[in-house]
């Protein structure tokens, strides 16, 4: 078999469909899950599935990860450290801080391994297609030789030293939550007011306020599909990131965002797409869609 010797850890909305782009490109992809019914679907298209995270990764020559939070990344990076081949490289693909990624990298380097944050936007849609947005951050060499491999995933952007590709994804993630809010809030205005609110914003998508966001979550909204292809809990993760990467720089509108965001959470709606903010806008105002 050719290719290169990947493992992929973490296999949730976004790492399962970036695992089998990689076994699709003709790579010796192996994975590792906490819940191993995950993996199935990747064993069935030719992916190994490894026992546990230093399995997976004994003979790799790179390793990505894609896991939920810091705690999380850094407990498998904890368990992998042994058994990680010298001179392999991680690349991990989660949502952290960016000090947590210079805290890794510097563990890595001690070992003689190598080390990426690479974040990615684009969603579940992107993971499947192949179009993320791949924010890169740390040394330009490593970055150079790792180009083609996250290339079947989307689209990489070199964008500054360790921790850098983490910023990135911040004001990725700043920009996201704020415009969920502000699309959430005009969908409702249009509502209340009386106009064909799906017409209105088939106009506004023609216009300056078109996003990414107003297209695909402004459907949701409407279509009441709450499914998560990622989650309210994950974008208050960030938004919370956002805060304190900013340290004592005044983010105004973060803030707001991150409450609305804190406040869908105690609504019970953490494990609902980020769509959902808009019923935490709903009942502010009236009886949300059923």
């Amino acid at each position: 078999m050719s290719g290169l010797r990947v493992t992929v850890l973490g296999l949730g909305l976004m790492g399962a469909p970036m695992a089998l782009r990689l076994v699709q490109a003709g790579h010796q992809v192996t994975v590792y899950n906490r819940t191993r019914d995950k993996t199935a679907a990747l064993e069935r298209a030719g992916a190994k599935v490894a026992d546990s995270a230093a399995d997976a990764v004994a003979s790799c020559e790179v390793a990505i990860t894609m896991l939920s939070d810091d705690d999380a990344v850094a407990a498998v990076l904890d368990e992998i450290l042994p058994a990680l081949p010298t001179g392999a490289t991680v690349i991990d693909m989660s949502s952290v801080r960016p000090d947590t990624a210079r805290a890794h990298a510097a563990k890595l380097e001690a070992q003689d391994c190598f080390f990426l944050d690479a974040p990615v936007s684009g969603g579940q849609i992107g993971a499947r297609d192949g179009t993320l947005s791949i924010m890169v951050g740390g040394n330009g060499a490593a970055f150079a030789r790792w180009s083609s491999l996250l290339g079947a995933l989307g689209k990489p952007l070199h964008v500054g030293p360790t921790g850098a590709g983490q910023l990135a994804k911040l004001a990725n993630q700043l920009l996201v939550g704020v415009t969920l809010a502000a699309v959430g809030e005009a969908l409702l205005l249009l509502q209340r007011g009386g106009a064909d609110v799906r017409a209105a914003r088939e106009a506004l998508l023609g216009g300056f306020a078109n996003s990414r966001v107003l297209d695909v979550h402004g459907q949701r909204m409407l279509d009441g599909q709450f499914e998560p292809g990622g989650y309210i809990a994950t974008q208050l993760k960030d938004l919370d990131n956002v805060l304190i990467a900013a340290g004592d720089l005044q983010l105004p509108t973060a803030e707001v965002a991150r409450d609305l965001f804190a406040e869908a959470v105690e609504q019970h709606l953490g494990d609902r797409d980020q769509a959902a903010i808009y019923l935490t806008l709903a009942t502010r105002n009236f009886k949300p869609p059923t």
